[in-house]
């Protein structure tokens, strides 16, 4: 019989401390805290948050959430004691006070698990005597409940399933997808007994259009829909795209913005699909590679590549890799909270970052979890994607040139910024000490497996004299990128080769030309009217990139003759690695390419199509990174030629596609207006009764840059609507200091409150935890403006510190002036409000304020609002009276039966 746990267990909030232990429960103050908890090791439910409570960061101790990862991988639990008792199936406690206790029950009933059978049972023990090694922290009681299995376990890498070769997929086959076909699949997946409502079916049918044969090549059928929440355009298209995947057999990729809609459309699948083995054949999630676990690097990891805290995490990580659906560790199936508990130690040298791939090098390539989504995506019928990695796909050429061709962009108001940063150069010493470490491999101690490029083609490049010579020109020239401690060099005046120079004189021209050099943020200015100095160190650095791209490019001309030759040593896993290299080779070229020209525009004329200016990158007053920048004018120039004109079908979509404008703006915004024909349009209302369920208040005695001031309207504003408050701000530093006032008064009154970049947990966690209490309340910034769905009495209030006016930085000041001057500016900030306010009103039952903490709201923006909606200018103790009366009063506010719930999700 296990003993009882000998440990304490340690509940922080921002209201107070308390300490449960045999003797009960008790509170205490912030330093008796500390030194119980360095004293003796105690339980804890998220140790860094804890610790950020006690204002002591370096706090260690038995984090219950470290032990639910290790019994329960690849399943998610928010991070919290109402979530963990949800989790564990246990009665939650109903106070701060009464935490410890539960913790301490909590913990009970992990490590009753292991004394028995469970589904993740397997790996288990093999995994928990590596743990004991590290001394992690459980070991001790987990060794008293865990025996070992009567036979011996199987190495992680021999249980992972290896993924299938296929002779690949034809072409699809030509078909056009009917109007009854499509109503009647829509009518399927919304579900028996659920009311189809006609925009939703105007929808289906309008994007079934889309998906008929196309007319003409670079000429994409494509449709600009804007349907506002609650319409249901999820359902709406994947009625037809479903529909022509399983006639053509083909693929639609379902492209999104978020990570959080990423999830939401894997979930609606099983609508599609109703069984699960049927649905991970035909719906398949594709990330960039970086999101995915690399299992080289992690067996490297695990075989003493990491020490200490690290060295547990990829003990964990490993637990789940034996689990997880795909292997993605960024918003997959990975608990977003694991990583942050180690302080992201060694998270990213987990996962390729930095394309170092030897691809059928690697002795673990047929289990490789990012080949295995590539190849399932080539036979699925709907594959999830983000914007960013369709176009990065298209601009580099990957997946074998075979780009999507049938596309729905979802979040399609977001497709301007994502070209913006896809399409974008920038020369800077943290990208080019990258490419030399791709290339030479680091030079001082790196965490994980970093090889150089000539170790990755040693083998292939010794059979082939030409590429041999290449490889070790391109290695010579390497030498002259910028290396370890080039930042440091620079600051002292001592740069070493042609590009730290060039990187000089451009921290020196910045500095000389930029104003608020005190403000500690990021220093930029025109790359116009340059003197001397500058354009004498550009020369040369644009010498050494073309010194350096010359053999880059020689040599991925060898590698790509060796395959077209097929000599007899060119067995399939070479022929593997040496695409993956030349790959890798063009992408190198490619922005090397990109770097020459950007460095060669120093003291010559500008390009109209771009906008080029120069940075230095700071943090609190802190340098990090020095450069040049190259963004389109119009970003949207090089999405219609890469993505949309090769593709056949193209539906955009999102609630807020013009943004209060005109469709010539959503044209220009999504890469329309550059393709030879129109697209056609669709729009459908929003089915809410927005003027019902929710009104803008716009405080007119709340100053600007009075934090103290801007802080107690926050907290009252919080306090009327008992939490339930998202609180959106447009600086960081803002942020920080409104959180650091209230906190401790709002938790008093029982209303937790939770901040971005306050509180170290990842922002999906923070949306979790945020979602799961309805009188929590949550800070943020940008992240939070759009893209969360949070619906129901969770979020009944959004609070904006001000007009989200657009930072006056290089970029905006040049598209500001080509459009429109202060229309651009209104344009960008009623898109702004609108996405926003969004975030309100997510189901019918739903009802909340908005409220806008700025006097000076010019009235021109406020139709960025539905149409209907009150807005009211009052003064801040009105708009909490307001706010206490609507929300205190509205019948059946927030509240749904499950019945009339699960069919407006269903629409």
């Amino acid at each position: 019989m296990p003993s009882p746990l000998p440990y304490p267990a340690l509940h922080a909030t921002h209201g107070g401390i308390w300490l449960a232990t045999s003797d009960g429960t008790r509170g205490l103050g912030r330093g008796e805290a500390i030194a119980r908890a360095a004293e003796t090791p105690a339980i804890m439910l998220n140790a860094p948050l804890v610790g950020q409570r006690l204002g002591y960061p370096e706090l260690s101790g038995l984090d219950l959430l470290e032990l639910y990862a290790f019994v329960h991988p690849a399943r998610f639990a928010v991070p919290t004691p109402k979530g963990m008792a949800h989790a564990l199936s246990i009665e939650a406690p109903e106070t701060d006070a009464e935490a410890p206790a539960f913790l301490l029950r909590a913990a009970e009933v992990l490590l009753a698990t292991l004394e028995g059978e469970w589904p993740e049972r397997e790996g288990a023990w093999t995994s928990a005597q590596s743990l004991a090694r590290l001394r992690w922290t459980w070991s001790p009681v987990v060794a008293e409940r865990l025996k070992r299995p009567e036979r011996d376990e199987r190495w992680l890498f021999s249980r992972l399933p290896e993924w299938e070769e296929n002779g690949g997929r034809p072409a699809p086959a030509t078909v056009r997808v009917g109007a009854q076909d499509t109503a009647q699949r829509l009518e399927r997946l919304v579900g028996q007994g659920a009311e189809v409502r006609q925009g939703q079916r105007d929808y289906a049918a309008a994007a079934a259009q889309v998906f008929a044969p196309r007319t003409a090549q670079g000429q994409p059928n494509m449709l600009l829909a804007e349907a506002g929440t609650g319409i249901g355009k999820t359902l709406g298209y994947l009625a037809p795209a479903s529909l022509w995947a399983e006639q053509a057999d083909g693929a639609v990729w379902v492209s999104t913005f978020t990570k959080a809609l990423q999830r939401q459309l894997d979930r609606e699948s099983a609508r599609l699909f109703p069984d699960a083995a049927v649905r991970r054949k035909k719906v398949v999630v594709r990330k960039g590679r970086e999101n995915y676990l690399c299992l080289l690097n992690l067996e490297d990891a695990l075989q003493g590549g990491f020490a200490g805290r690290a060295a547990i995490l990829a003990q964990l990580v490993a637990r789940w890799a034996g689990y997880s659906k795909d292997g993605d560790m960024v918003g997959g199936d990975l608990p977003g909270w694991l990583t942050s508990l180690f302080r992201r130690a060694g998270a990213t040298a987990l996962t390729d970052r930095r394309g170092e791939c030897v691809y059928a090098g690697c002795p673990h390539y047929r289990k490789c979890f990012i080949e295995r989504a590539a190849r399932a995506s080539q036979d699925a019928d709907i594959v999830i994607a983000n914007h960013a990695l369709v176009m990065v796909n298209a601009a580099r050429g990957r997946d074998g040139g075979n780009g999507p061709e049938r596309i729905v962009f979802d979040e399609g108001h977001h497709l301007f910024d994502a070209a913006d940063s896809t399409f974008a150069a920038a020369l800077t010493g943290q990208e080019a000490i990258e490419m030399r470490r791709w290339i030479v491999r680091p030079e001082g101690k790196s965490r994980g497996r970093r090889r150089g490029l000539a170790a990755r083609l040693m083998d292939v490049a010794s059979y082939d004299e030409a590429g041999a010579a290449a490889l070790e020109q391109a290695v010579d020239a390497a030498q002259l990128l910028p290396s370890d401690s080039w930042l440091g060099r620079i600051a002292e005046g001592m740069p070493f080769g042609p590009v730290e120079k060039l990187l000089a004189a451009v921290r020196a021209t910045v500095y000389a030309r930029a104003t608020a050099q005190d403000a500690g943020y990021g220093l930029e200015t025109e790359m116009a009217e340059l003197d001397g100095p500058i354009v004498e160190a550009a020369a040369p650095a644009v010498e050494a990139l073309e010194r350096l791209v010359r053999p880059l490019t020689a040599l991925g001309n060898r590698l790509q003759a060796v395959l077209e030759d097929g000599p007899d040593w060119l067995d399939g896993p070479a022929r593997a690695r040496i695409e993956g290299a030349i790959g890798g080779l063009t992408w190198r070229t490619q922005t090397l390419a990109a770097w020459i020209g950007l460095a060669a525009r120093i003291g010559g004329p500008a390009d109209p199509d771009y906008v080029d200016w120069m940075a230095v990158e700071r943090v609190d007053g802190r340098e990090y990174d020095i450069g040049l920048h190259r963004h389109w004018l119009d970003p949207t120039r090089p999405l219609a030629e890469a993505v949309l004109k090769p593709a056949h079908s193209v539906v955009v979509t999102s609630a807020t596609l013009r943004g209060s404008e005109g469709w010539h703006a959503a044209e220009a915004r999504t890469g329309a207006c550059h393709l030879p024909a129109s697209a056609a349009r669709f729009e459908a209302e929003s089915p809410f009764d927005y003027a019902a369920q929710s009104e803008v208040l716009v405080v007119t005695d709340v100053k600007r840059g009075d934090i103290p001031q801007l802080a107690g309207a926050y907290a009252k504003l919080i306090e009327a609507a008992e939490g339930g408050t998202l609180g959106l701000f447009t600086a960081i530093q803002r942020l920080k200091a409104v959180h650091a006032r209230i906190a401790d008064r709002l938790a008093r009154a029982g209303l937790p409150l939770y901040a971005q970049h306050v509180d170290p947990i990842d922002t999906g966690t923070l949306v979790d935890i945020f979602r799961d209490d309805p009188r929590a309340s949550l800070l943020g910034t940008d992240a939070l403006r759009d893209g969360v769905d949070v619906p129901g009495e969770s979020l009944r209030l959004v609070v904006m510190e001000g007009v989200p006016w657009p930072r006056p930085t290089v970029l905006h000041a040049a598209r500001r002036a080509a459009g429109g001057g202060t229309a651009y500016d209104d344009r960008v900030v009623r898109a702004r409000l609108a996405q926003a306010f969004g975030r309100l009103i997510r189901r019918q039952g739903d009802r909340g304020l908005f409220v806008l903490l700025s006097s000076a709201t010019p009235s021109r923006l406020l139709t960025a609002f539905p149409p209907g909606v009150t807005v009211r200018r009052l003064p801040l103790d009105q708009a909490i009276a307001r706010v206490r009366e609507r929300l205190s009063t509205a019948p059946a506010f927030g509240h749904q039966s499950d019945e009339a719930r699960k069919a407006e999700e269903a629409r």
